[in-house]
Formats: C-alpha cells, sequence, structure tokens
C-alpha cells in the first residue's frame, strides 16, 4: 500500500471541527508541513489558540480517521500550532515601557490604591505615557475609582495576537481584573488562578509605549507579588504606610520583601499616607491623629528617601468613591501632594536608573 497526501486529506476531511461543523479540510486546520515516509505520516493540525478546548479530541479522532478510511497500520504523528503568537516570555512582555513602578503595602486601609491612583494620574498630568495596572487581584478598586466600572475592555488582533485594549480615563491607560468579574461577587481564585489572570492583564494586552507603568500591588506579601517579580523586571517600589506603629511594622516587611538577595527591586521611597488631618474650614491647621511623622522617621532608619506626605482631607475620600482623582484639581491641598508625590518619583526613578543596573525578573527554581 502506498500513502499519499491526497488519501490523508480526504480521510481528515471525515473528521467535524465541533465549533461550528465544518470538516478538518474545510477549516484549513491541516498545516502544510505533511510528511509521508512509507506507512507514516506527519502533520501539523492549526488551532486559533493552544488553549482550544477541543484539541485532544480532534487529535484522537484524526488518527482514528485515518487508521479507519487508510489502514490500522499506518504510523500517525500530529503535532499542534496555534495561528495565535504565543505572548512573549517573562522579562520581556513590555518591552516599549521605560519604567515600572509597584505601589506597594505591608497592610491593607493605609490608602495604597488611592496613592497608586493619584500618583499614575499626576505622572500622565505631568505630560509622561503612564498605564496603570490594578493587580490586587481579589479587591479591585480602580474601576470604581475612575468611575469606569461598566467598562468592558475588548481584544484586537494585533500582530496575530488577540490583544486586550486598555481602557483609557483622564490621559492614562487602564486594566483591572475588576473589568472581568461580578463586582457583587468574592474572587474565589487559588493562587495559580489569580497568577494566570494577572499574566493575561500584563501580556496579553496592548500596553503601547509607556514612561510608566503604576501597579497596585495587593496589600502584604503574597503569591501576586512573587509572580510579578517573576514576570516584570520592576524598577523600583514606592512603599505606602500610614504613621501608626502597627502599619510601620507591616510596612517594614514590604521593604525586606522586595529587597532581599533573591529580589533585588530597588525601594524608590516612602509614602507618608493620613500623615495628618487638615479641616477645609481650616486649611492651616493639622491634626496628628495616626502619631506625627512616623514614616519619615521610618525613611531615615531605612536609608530610604520619603517621597511624599498625603494629608486626610474629607475630599479624597469623596473624589475616589465618586470616580473623580483628588489630583485632578491641581490647586487643591492634595492635588499639590499628590503632584509634589509624582515629581519625587520621577526624580528618585532617575537617580535609581542612572546609578544601578537595570532589575532582573526573579528566577523560577524548578
Amino acid at each position: 500500500m502506498t500513502l499519499y497526501p491526497k488519501l490523508i486529506l480526504d480521510a481528515l476531511n471525515t473528521v467535524r471541527y465541533p465549533g461550528n461543523g465544518k470538516t478538518l479540510v474545510e477549516n484549513e486546520m491541516i498545516a502544510d508541513n505533511m510528511r509521508i515516509d512509507g506507512m507514516s505520516v506527519s502533520f501539523s493540525l492549526v488551532f486559533e489558540k493552544m488553549t482550544d478546548p477541543f484539541k485532544a479530541s480532534m487529535l484522537k479522532s484524526a488518527e482514528t480517521a485515518i487508521h479507519t478510511y487508510i489502514s490500522p497500520d499506518v504510523k500517525v504523528d500530529i503535532t499542534v500550532e496555534s495561528k495565535q503568537a504565543a505572548r512573549p516570555e517573562p522579562g520581556k512582555m513590555l518591552p516599549q515601557v521605560k519604567n515600572i513602578i509597584a505601589v506597594s503595602s505591608g497592610k491593607g486601609g493605609v490608602g495604597k490604591s488611592t496613592v497608586a491612583a493619584n500618583l499614575a494620574v499626576a505622572l500622565s498630568k505631568l505630560g509622561y505615557k503612564v498605564g496603570l495596572l490594578d493587580a490586587d487581584i481579589f479587591g479591585p478598586s480602580m474601576p470604581k475609582m475612575f468611575q469606569v466600572e461598566d467598562a468592558r475592555p475588548y481584544a484586537e488582533k494585533i500582530d496575530g495576537r488577540d490583544l486586550i485594549i486598555p481602557i483609557e480615563k483622564y490621559g492614562l491607560k487602564m486594566l483591572s481584573i475588576g473589568f472581568f468579574v461580578d463586582p457583587d461577587q468574592p474572587t474565589l481564585w487559588r493562587g495559580g488562578m489569580a497568577s494566570n489572570a494577572l499574566k493575561q492583564l500584563i501580556g496579553d494586552a496592548d500596553w503601547g509605549d509607556l514612561d510608566y507603568f503604576v501597579i497596585d500591588t495587593p496589600p502584604g506579601t503574597s503569591d501576586i507579588h512573587l509572580t510579578l517579580v517573576q514576570t516584570l523586571a520592576i524598577t523600583g517600589a514606592v512603599i505606602v504606610s500610614t504613621p501608626q506603629e502597627v502599619a510601620l511594622a507591616d510596612a517594614r516587611k514590604g521593604i525586606h520583601m522586595y529587597t532581599t538577595d533573591k529580589v533585588n527591586v530597588p525601594i524608590l521611597g516612602l509614602v507618608e499616607n493620613m500623615a495628618w488631618f487638615t479641616p477645609a474650614e481650616l486649611p492651616q491647621n493639622k491634626y496628628y491623629i495616626f502619631g506625627k511623622e512616623g514614616v519619615k522617621k521610618l525613611a531615615e532608619q531605612m536609608n530610604v528617601p520619603l517621597l511624599g506626605q498625603i494629608p486626610i482631607v474629607q475630599s479624597i475620600c469623596e473624589s475616589g468613591d465618586e470616580g473623580i482623582p483628588a489630583t485632578l484639581d491641581e490647586n487643591s491641598i492634595t492635588g499639590m501632594a499628590f503632584f509634589n508625590l509624582a515629581e519625587n518619583v520621577v526624580r528618585q526613578t532617575e537617580i535609581r536608573n542612572a546609578t544601578e543596573p537595570p532589575t532582573h525578573i526573579v528566577e523560577i527554581n524548578k
């Protein structure tokens, strides 16, 4: 018996793809790399994506068709190809991004997301191209803080890949897992699922050319932080804390997480949030509700810069709830504080880039 391409294709033309009911040949799923050697045949099946749910069954069905319609003695070797180009490797996912800034806190409730949102807006207002990633997988807040809770990002095919198009608001690009889950339901994911979702938001999105990519990380230390440092070469971390002793203890842990030998991400500096309370009717008065200059003292002890002190003003809470970042009012007390923070972040980033080698991703030891 002699094998030839048409014999193989006729057999494969009996196999229907469940996705649309057409045969493998009609769907043009047979790659043009068929090789025949005696009673052996090899070729590839081409799927839209490597994650195609029918991939395994199609491989089995194609082999069965050849054995049924030609001969059970045919040795069949089928490989899989994808029309979708592969996601870039870790460390190469954001080639057009100059600086990646992780905004972090040792504990929740210190206003980290508020700082991240306003830092991103202030950087954009200063003329930089900015992206903001809400990496707080289990408690995403950016959709509400930017009044885009109803936004549903779509995908476009770019350079052979289906890429998510970030939402644009206040001059910056933004993505959050909050766009893809029910806001009224808890996100009950294991660590691996959360990490994969985060990698998609980073590597399967069209972030384009950015000066600053600001990441709002979850509070504390977790799988998400490990995924970030294994996926991205983070330029530097900004640690947010209130002046309270309990918050400062956790801030120390956050600093140590980034500066360990294995992670080795430079600390750009600390931000003292809720530094004091200033009533709107008495703008010159300062009431140190959570203690005085605790973060400033910690910065001195840890030998890292104090990037900014953000006061408590009722308008910060109101603006966050209304989806209008406080930074948009450039002449307000908080607006000026966030612009000062952004300018200091830019300055420290430039110093870091001039004096330290580029950050490397954390290698995964298997």
